[in-house]
Order: structure tokens, then sequence, then C-alpha cells
């Protein structure tokens, strides 16, 4: 269903209202909540979406775009025009103007915010043998939500866990910095925090990235029966941005794991530590 859109016809028309007022942040974040969706920009994005299976709203996108998606849209919509889904179609000036800022890739997607899974749901979904889960408590930059999620694709975190208080994974920057890998990796929000029976239960051991008196080294830990056990299950738990893990947080946790660090540097940004973290304990299990 493409639709030219040549001018507005109000400012208020209801067919774009999943992408008009989204220059305020807060009311952003509510809207999107409320309504039940998430922006996907940029065509690779927008194709991790649709390839998760996750069902678009309506699509947005400048005509040079057009030729890029219309073989993507028959895939997954059964039409090269969206079929039932509408394809507004604008110059690039219209479109900054709707939204509230350059869509320099090109295309942006209203999608279906997906029902999350229950906790104890997803961990028992990932099936038996050695497993590990980054948890995210209380970031704030959706930036290094992204980022942290695109290492732990990379890097093959079996899940991501965010803490009530943590920033959203679907908002539109944290979707576009870890280039839509928050649909492929399983993720979910806990209910409470910390949750240490419930992770205990699922057979997890945490540890904590955090500077401590008792904590171990990132190297030693690797070495561990927590770690090399051929059942291990591990928890690697990240702080927020600048105050780290709360102290009632790392009282619950197994293990203080620290990076080892050099330079006169004492820690790295969260995101490049969950990096660090995922790639040292990638040989889980052996």
């Amino acid at each position: 269903m493409l639709i030219e859109l040549t001018a507005l016809s109000a400012p208020d028309d209801p067919r774009l209202a999943d992408y008009t007022s989204m220059t305020d942040v807060n009311l952003r974040k509510s809207l999107e909540v409320e309504r039940g969706l998430y922006m996907a920009e940029s065509t690779n994005v927008i194709i991790r979406a649709l390839e998760a299976g996750h069902r678009p709203r309506s699509l947005m996108m400048a005509p040079r775009w057009l030729p890029d998606l219309e073989p993507l849209l028959e895939h997954f919509l059964g039409a090269a025009d969206g079929g039932d889904t509408p394809v507004f179609i604008a110059p690039e000036e219209l479109l900054e103007s709707i939204t509230g800022f350059h869509l320099h890739r090109g295309a942006l997607a209203a999608m279906q915010r997906p029902e999350l899974q229950a906790v104890t749901e997803l961990l028992s979904s990932l099936g038996e043998g050695p497993k590990r889960v980054l948890i995210l408590e209380d970031l704030v930059d959706h930036t290094n939500v992204g980022a942290a999620f695109r290492s732990a694709a990379a890097l093959g975190a079996d899940a991501v866990l965010v803490t009530p208080q943590c920033a959203d994974p679907l908002y539109r920057r944290s979707v576009r910095v870890s280039m839509g890998t928050v649909f492929q990796v399983p993720w979910t929000r806990l209910d409470k925090w910390p949750a240490k029976d419930e992770l205990h239960a699922a057979g997890f051991t945490l540890a904590s990235l955090a500077l401590s008196d008792d904590s171990v080294s990132l190297d030693e830990f690797i070495t561990m029966p927590a770690m090399t056990a051929p059942d291990a299950r591990l928890a690697l738990i990240m702080g927020t941005e600048g105050d780290g893990l709360k102290k009632a947080t790392i009282a619950q946790t197994d293990y203080v794991v620290r990076i080892p660090m050099m330079g006169g540097v004492d820690s790295l940004n969260v995101a490049a530590a969950s990096a660090v973290a995922l790639w040292a304990t990638r040989t889980i299990g052996n």
C-alpha cells in the first residue's frame, strides 16, 4: 500500500501518529510503550526485525530507498508495495519535518513491540549445556545498551537480561547501535532486582564486574570451576555508567570479577567491559 506524501493535510494526521512528536525523548519513550511500538531505522535493521518475525505497523522512506526494500516487502509481507502495511513515500526533507530527525539510513519502520517472555520462561528455553547470560543493571545510555547487545550477539551470549530501571533495548538509538542484534539475542526485562534466587534456581553462577578488595582477576576467574565445569552457567552482571554496580547487587553475587587494567586506567566503559568479559568467558564449559 504505497502512499505518496507530498504535503501534510494536518499536523495530527492519524496515519502518521507513530512518527510525529519524536523529538522529545521522554514523550517519545512513553508513547512507544503506550502504543506498543518501537522504531527500526535503516534497511539492515528493518531486515533483521522482519527476519526475527516482528510485524511492521508501517514504513516510511525516501523514494530512492524503495527499490532496495521492495523485494524484502514482497518476501516478508507478501507484496512489493507492502500489501496491507502502509508504506509512506516522501522527500527526505518532508520526512525530517515529520519525524524530527534526519533519516540518514533512508528508511524507518514503526514495528509492533513483541511481548516479552517471563525470566523463568526465557532461561528454561535456553536448553542444556553451558550457558552465559549478560545482565545490564540500570544503564541509562541507549548507546551503551545497543553496544552491549551487539557484543552479546558477536561473542555468543545466550541471552541478555535488563533490570527494571535499565534503558529500553528497543529505543531507536539502542536498536541502531546494536545493528539490529537486539532482535537476534533472546532478552527480557527482570520484574525485580536483584534476582539471586531466580538465577540460582536456573543453575547460574552470578559474577559481578566491579572493583572491590575481594575481587578476582578475569584471567583467574576463567580457570575456576564456575567456568570450567561441563554444566557451567554464568550470569555476567554489568553496572550503570559512572557509579557501576550497586553494593546490594555485589553483596548477592557469587564472585566479584575485575578486568586487569594497564596505563593507570581503573575501568572501562560498560559496553567495552561487556565485550571484554564476554570474549574472555567464551570458553565456558571447557
